[in-house]
């Protein structure tokens, strides 16, 4: 089998999991099947990102932006279960089906046990905030860990495993921290979130998704997200020389450019981030949420039943 995941330029650690999740859960899964695609984190139950023609064993993706393939065709779709109740009532299975998002096994493996904690406070983007915006800048003033879900899938799953309390844009990132048994509080930068996928894990392990409102952190992130800045408001448009970009990145071509100037940008930069700085440090002070320690047991001793149906039909 092959797993397929959606491959961003930019990297997004809750889809590069996808990468090595299922050789811990599924040993072997490689060696056998060539022909099938191994469906699992992400929402990628779309006809746009999905092959026709590909038998496809989908394990616990959801649905939530675009158009449901057909999925009809049982020689082509085996649809052992999805990441919650939403997404298996838009395709017609049972509430039961929508089981839990697979990204909560990575807590399980044995890498990523007993670490020890080394971040009071962390926050972590939606990439999209990631790639344009000043939140290192911004989590430095308000004492944050500033963790990019940009970087080597492992490395952010450690210091979110690592972080004490976590402030998540990032979907994957609250569900990795309640994983982790590490409190978390949801925010949001975008009017236009996708509050149907969080809802659909939230669901599960039974949680509420109410996040806090965060205004965006620079002019560029507005152009990205169609948001207002500082009274200007923006249509959403492809930035393409931001999305290759770190805020690091960024400062650096700034100082090529305009080396007298670069500590007054940077200044008033912090300047005009200032309402997404005192958002930021408000949510850290919000009450975080946890799901209950036997919610999420009984979530992922059902996901472990799917596994072992799989093994049998499969190898």
């Amino acid at each position: 089998m092959k797993p397929y995941y959606w491959e961003s330029q930019h990297g997004n650690f809750g889809d590069d999991l996808n990468l090595w999740l299922w050789d811990f859960l599924l040993p072997g899964f490689r060696d056998v099947h060539d022909d099938i695609l191994l469906v699992g984190v992400g929402t990628v139950l779309n006809r746009a990102l999905l092959p026709d023609g590909v038998r496809k064993l989908v394990i616990g993706s959801g649905f939530g932006y675009g158009t449901l393939p057909d999925m009809r065709d049982a020689a082509e779709w085996d649809l052992r279960c999805v990441r919650g109740p939403l997404t298996a009532e838009k395709i017609g299975l049972a509430p039961e089906r929508g089981i839990v998002d697979p990204a909560v096994m990575v807590a399980d493996m044995p890498e990523f046990q007993n670490l020890p904690k080394l971040y009071k406070r962390s926050f972590i983007p939606h990439w999209e905030s990631a790639i344009a915006g000043m939140w290192p800048v911004t989590c430095g003033t308000v004492g944050l860990h500033y963790i990019d879900p940009r970087g080597e899938a492992k490395g952010v799953i450690r210091e979110i495993a690592q972080s004490e309390f976590i402030v998540a844009e990032s979907m994957h990132g609250a569900i990795l921290a309640d994983a982790f048994r590490v409190p978390w509080v949801a925010v949001t930068t975008s009017d236009s979130i996708n509050s149907f996928k969080w809802n659909d894990w939230a669901k599960t392990v039974g949680v509420e998704y109410r996040p806090r409102h965060v205004p965006v952190s620079s002019r560029t992130e507005a152009m990205i997200k169609g948001a207002r800045f500082w009274g200007m408001g923006f249509e959403a448009q492809t930035v393409p020389e931001a999305a290759n970009l770190r805020p690091a990145d960024d400062e650096v071509m700034v100082a090529a450019r305009e080396p007298r100037q670069t500590f007054l940008r940077s200044a008033a930069k912090q300047v005009l981030a200032a309402p997404s700085t005192l958002a930021l440090w408000q949510a850290t002070r919000a009450a975080p949420q946890l799901s209950s320690d036997s919610r999420l047991a009984e979530r992922k001793e059902r996901f472990q039943h799917a596994l072992a149906a799989v093994r049998r039909a499969y190898f």
